[in-house]
């Protein structure tokens, strides 16, 4: 259900690697960063004293000014005590923190909503209500998260009745909400309604609970619906392991096992544990059966499992290896970011129901682009396989937030009104950047078709520990080049496992394949005044060449290299097996990610001081590499001067690179010479009624390397951005090259965007 648990199959994480993940740099996911310049004295009395005072005393005046003059709209608090940590169990509320970072790392990234975590280190319902109650002027929402059942309905209906911001405990309603989601599609399928549609739930803890009471206000009868326990059917007159949750659900039925319930019945949904669907279960059910079976970390009954019994089934389950997953980041972010927008007091059930009938409104649509990207050309299509969205589908952020939003103001609990919905879904599709999930959209296409990944650095312990990641993530064959003893004795001090299935140890010298691979070298060496013995002691000495050899001949897919040596060095190795495509040229491109935005920049690694030509050919490369990773190019051709202005001998070279384009007919967006503050900035670029771009730039092309490599290594230093590359581009087979020095993840990354370039 939720994704922070997904089943046995997923990619593993050795404990080494999530303790350096949290540990790296300054510790923990979140930091807080400034929304105003705090540059000058003047910005100081402004942001404190004096000038705070003006602000406070509006807000004293009116308390719905906060939403104005402070962050309060757009903050949601995580919360937990710990008490139902994953799968995990009662670990305590410091043991929570790092899924209440991570769960306030994914509302920041997903809808631009600011979270901060609190770990409330008590079991006492009364205290913690009170804790949070009294938090409330801080916060524009409460998000419970990871709090045992029965304490949960508790500590979330009397928080509601308490505090005029929402509280959502997404243990409960981010399950149920997507789940059926799912279920509304899978009825339409196979032609049910909901009224007259007969369902079992097994499992009646808080998700279970939640789904049946959003089925219910969406239509579900009550008599057609049967829950089931550990101790078998709740019905009418039973006593042993009753509450009153369950009490509320009970019906009158002489069913009294799980096997009884699901005979005949329609639907199951399944919220409890491994094994509990049995072969003869699934077989008892109607034609046509829907299956959600959603315990994590395994499901109920797996997908091949069903598959043996009935063909006519549709499932889901809460894991990322199955189709129709159902992940918990379909809804919460989303549902809260519309909260926020109108200022709603709560989020009720006609919210909850909007939100899951967008999100199944959203399946039934064509796919974007964007999607097909992450399935390398293959289109989903609403279908057993496909009723609810994928996690980087990029409508979710307008289609979710939207139907929120409404349903808020139709039931009077929203304080701020949206007049125009159609500037609304604009803002919304300015916070959310569909290519921030570019890396995520590769390893999982990568996934369904791993690679054989040569690492040409074996001996190097985080290159090993790269290889082993690269093998854990299931993303293929990781080979790793040195010599064996060398590379097991360092393996050995590092307590890195290099004996394990899909990792493979290859020394240059010793490989059969040496001859062949020092043959393509002199075939392409010997009139460039190299001898045959040059080339056989190169092969054997130099592992870039060898690695490079290894994709030549495809006893590799792609290579990864450059711990050890500098890119040009490297690069220069590379171009003596590997030649640039056919009808392509050769470039870098860096993936610069800010603040949810992400721009291209080309070129920052081969060509120091390109021509028009070669400016021209840049932006056809650069562009073609933004549409591989999903990306609508909009190419701004970047120089000191803007259309003209000033006027100088250098920025005439990027006006005719321009004019080369106009030439060839590109059927991508570009347009310059231009600033980089009229590419990227949206007011400034208005000026310039003229410029042929629809909106700012996402791929910059840079007049010369120099100023292309400065830029992107300030922004990383300074702008608090990420830069992956430069990626290298062009080259007749896959190839990256990292930085001097580069770490393991580093590694990984670059492994991936190489494999992801050798699909098809």
């Amino acid at each position: 259900m939720d994704q922070r648990t997904t089943g046995q199959r997923r990619p593993s994480v050795s404990d080494d690697e999530a303790l350096s993940f949290h540990s790296s740099g300054r510790p923990g996911k979140l930091e807080v960063n400034a929304t105003k310049p705090m540059a000058t004295q003047r910005d100081l009395s402004l942001a404190y004293s004096p000038g705070v005072a003006v602000p406070v005393r509006a807000i004293a005046n009116d308390p719905d000014k906060a939403f104005d003059y402070t962050a309060r709209g757009n903050m949601v608090a995580v919360i937990s005590n710990g008490t139902a940590i994953l799968g995990l169990g009662n670990l305590g509320a410091l043991a929570s923190k790092p899924v209440m970072e991570g769960k306030a790392v994914l509302f920041k990234r997903f809808a631009d909503v600011d979270s901060i975590d609190l770990e409330i280190d008590t079991e006492n319902v009364d205290d913690f209500v009170n804790c949070v109650r009294l938090l409330g002027p801080s916060f524009g929402g409460i998000n419970l998260e990871d709090i045992k059942a029965p304490d949960c309905f508790v500590i979330e209906e009397r928080l509601r009745a308490a505090m005029d911001i929402p509280v959502f405990h997404d243990d409960q309603h981010g399950t149920a909400i997507i789940a059926i989601a799912g279920l509304i599609n899978a009825l339409h399928l196979t032609g049910r309604d909901l009224a007259s549609t007969k369902l079992v739930v097994n499992g009646a803890g808080a998700a279970s609970i939640a789904c049946i009471d959003l089925m219910k206000a969406m239509g579900f009868s009550a008599e057609n619906i049967i829950v089931c326990d550990t101790r078998g059917v709740i019905h009418r007159g039973r006593e042993a392991g009753m509450n009153q949750w369950k009490s509320a659900h009970a019906v009158d039925t002489d069913r009294r096992t799980l096997a009884d319930a699901m005979d005949g019945a329609d639907v199951v949904f399944g919220l409890s544990a491994k094994g509990a669907f049995t072969p003869e279960m699934i077989a008892s059910m109607a034609p046509n059966p829907i299956i959600f079976a959603m315990a994590n970390p395994d499901p109920e009954i797996t997908p091949e499992e069903v598959a043996e019994i009935r063909a006519d089934a549709i499932m889901a389950t809460g894991r990322s290896d199955y189709p129709n997953q159902v992940n918990n980041v379909l809804g919460f972010p989303y549902i809260f970011r519309g909260a926020l927008d109108v200022r709603a007091t709560t989020i009720n059930e006609a919210m909850k129901a909007a939100a899951a009938e967008a999100l199944a409104a959203l399946a039934r649509e064509d796919v974007p682009d964007d999607v097909v990207a992450a399935y390398r050309g293959q289109r989903p299509q609403f279908g057993p396989n496909y009723i609810i969205p994928v996690p980087f589908d990029p409508r979710l952020i307008s289609a979710i937030p939207r139907a929120v939003a409404k349903a808020a103001m139709e039931t009077g609990v929203a304080r701020r009104a949206i007049t125009d919905f159609d500037a609304y879904d604009r803002e919304l599709r300015s916070r959310r950047d569909p290519i921030a999930s570019t890396l995520q959209r590769i390893f999982d296409g990568v996934r369904r078709e791993p690679k054989r990944m040569v690492f040409a650095e074996g001996e190097e312990p985080q290159v090993m520990r790269a290889a082993v990641a690269y093998v854990n993530q299931n993303l293929g064959t990781a080979i790793l080049l040195g010599r064996d003893a060398e590379m097991r004795e360092t393996a050995r001090e590092a307590g890195i496992d290099l004996d394990r299935p899909g990792l493979e140890l290859v020394n240059a010298r010793l490989s059969d394949r040496v001859d062949d691979y020092t043959e393509l070298l002199y075939s392409r060496l010997q009139r460039k005044g190299y001898l045959h013995r040059d080339c056989v002691r190169m092969m054997r000495n130099d592992r870039n060449l060898f690695a490079s050899a290894m994709v030549a001949m495809g006893d590799a897919d792609a290579m990864v290299s450059g711990v050890t040596r500098n890119y040009q060095t490297v690069l220069q190795d590379v171009g003596r097996v590997l030649d640039v495509k056919p009808g392509h040229t050769m470039i870098g491109v860096s993936v610069v990610l800010c603040r949810g935005r992400t721009v291209l920049v080309a070129d920052t690694a081969v060509h120091d001081m390109p021509n028009a030509q070669e400016l021209a050919d840049i932006a056809i490369e650069a562009a073609a590499m933004a549409r591989k990773l999903g990306y609508e190019p909009r190419v701004a051709m970047l120089a000191y001067s803007t259309f003209g202005n000033p006027p100088g001998e250098r920025a005439q070279k990027v006006q005719e690179a321009v004019r080369i384009l106009d030439g060839l007919e590109v059927d991508f967006e570009y347009d310059g010479e231009m600033n980089a503050d009229v590419a990227l900035n949206a007011e400034i670029m208005e000026q310039y009624p003229f410029c042929r771009l629809s909106g700012p730039a996402n791929v910059l092309v840079m007049p010369a390397f120099h100023s292309a490599s400065i830029a992107t290594k300030m922004l990383q230093e300074l702008g608090g951005s990420t830069v992956v590359g430069p990626l290298l581009v062009g080259l007749e087979k896959p190839v990256q090259i990292v930085a001097l020095g580069a770490k393991d993840s580093d590694l990984v990354n670059r492994a991936a965007i190489a494999a992801y370039d050798a699909i098809g």
